[in-house]
C-alpha cells in the first residue's frame, strides 16, 4: 500500500513514522518547509516526495494541514486521486472541513473521510514527530453520509494496522461538540490559568498539578485560533458552562458558605469516579 502524508508536522511526520514503525508501506511526503521535508527523509520516516506526479498513485493521502489549507488542499486536486483511493483529513474540527468536501467528492471515484488522530504534544514540528505517537490512541473517522461499508471496514483496518488503538466512527457535528469540550476548551483554560500575576513566582511552590494546569497552554496560536474560531458556537457554549460553574464555587467560598463548598467538591469527585469506572 502507498500512503501519501501532506504536511510533516508533529501529527503529519508522526502519521509517516508510524506507518513505516508498524508496516512495510511506502509513504510518500510534502511539506512547505523544506527543513521538515529533508528531516522526514533522514529519519526513514518517507520514501520520497509527494508531488503532483505520483499522487494518483497512493492509495490513502493523508492531509494534515491547518482546516482552510487542507480544504483548499484537496479542492485543487480533485481529479488527481486515485480511483478507489482514501483521502482523509487530520484536522481538528470537522464541521468545517467535512462540510467543504462531502458535496466536492460527491460522483468521484476516490473516497474522502473526515478524520481526527487523538494524540498530540504541547510541541509543533516534524522535530518533536513520534514513532509511537499514535499508540493506545483512538482515530476518530467521519464517513460521508452513504459510504460504503466496505469502504468504513478497509479505513478501520488501515488505522489499526499502523498503531492506533481503536478507531471511533461519528459525524462532524458529534465530533465538534465533543472536541470543544475534551480538547478546546481544555486549552483555553490552561492559556488564561497560566496567566494569573502569581504565575511568575511559583517555582518551589509548584508539583503536578501546576504541571498538568499549564501543559497545553505551550500551544500554536496560529493554529489553534483557527479552530476555537472554526468552531466557535459549540466552543462558546462550552466556556460559558465552565464559567457558570466557576462562579458557583466563586459564590461559595465569597458567602464562606461550607457546606455548599464541600457539595461543591463533592459532587466533582464523584463525577471523576464515575468517568473513571
Amino acid at each position: 500500500m502507498i500512503f501519501g502524508i501532506v504536511g510533516l508536522g508533529l501529527i503529519g511526520g508522526s502519521l509517516a513514522r508510524s506507518i513505516k514503525f508498524h508496516s512495510d508501506n511506502a509513504v510518500y511526503g510534502t511539506d512547505l518547509n523544506e527543513t521538515a521535508l529533508l528531516q522526514a527523509k533522514m529519519f526513514g520516516a518517507i520514501d520520497g516526495e509527494l508531488t503532483e506526479e505520483n499522487l494518483g498513485e497512493c492509495d490513502v493521502v493523508l492531509v494534515a494541514l491547518y482546516p482552510q489549507a487542507a480544504v483548499d488542499w484537496v479542492l485543487a486536486r480533485l481529479s488527481a486521486f486515485r480511483p478507489g483511493g482514501l483521502v482523509i483529513d487530520c484536522c481538528g474540527v470537522k464541521r468545517f472541513v467535512c462540510d467543504r468536501l462531502y458535496p466536492a467528492f460527491e460522483g468521484k471515484r476516490a473516497v474522502f473521510m473526515g478524520g481526527h488522530p487523538m494524540a498530540g504534544r504541547e510541541r509543533s514540528g516534524f522535530s518533536f514527530s513520534q514513532d509511537d505517537l499514535f499508540e493506545n490512541a483512538s482515530m476518530i473517522l467521519a464517513p460521508a453520509p452513504g459510504t460504503e461499508i466496505e469502504t468504513i471496514r478497509r479505513a478501520k483496518e488501515i488505522f489499526l494496522s499502523i498503531g492506533f488503538g481503536r478507531v471511533r466512527f461519528t459525524t462532524p457535528q458529534e465530533h465538534d461538540e465533543m472536541i470543544a469540550f475534551t480538547s478546546q476548551l481544555a486549552h483555553v483554560v490552561s492559556s488564561a490559568y497560566v496567566k494569573t500575576p502569581l504565575a511568575p513566582k511559583h517555582r518551589g511552590f509548584s508539583a503536578g498539578s501546576f504541571k498538568d494546569m499549564t501543559r497545553v497552554a505551550r500551544l500554536n496560536e496560529k493554529m489553534w485560533t483557527e479552530l476555537f474560531l472554526e468552531n466557535g458556537d459549540l466552543l462558546l457554549n462550552e466556556t460559558q458552562h465552565l464559567i457558570d460553574r466557576l462562579t458557583e464555587y466563586r459564590d461559595a467560598l465569597r458567602d464562606r458558605d461550607e457546606e455548599r463548598l464541600r457539595q461543591l467538591l463533592k459532587e466533582g469527585r464523584e463525577m471523576k469516579e464515575a468517568l473513571e469506572d
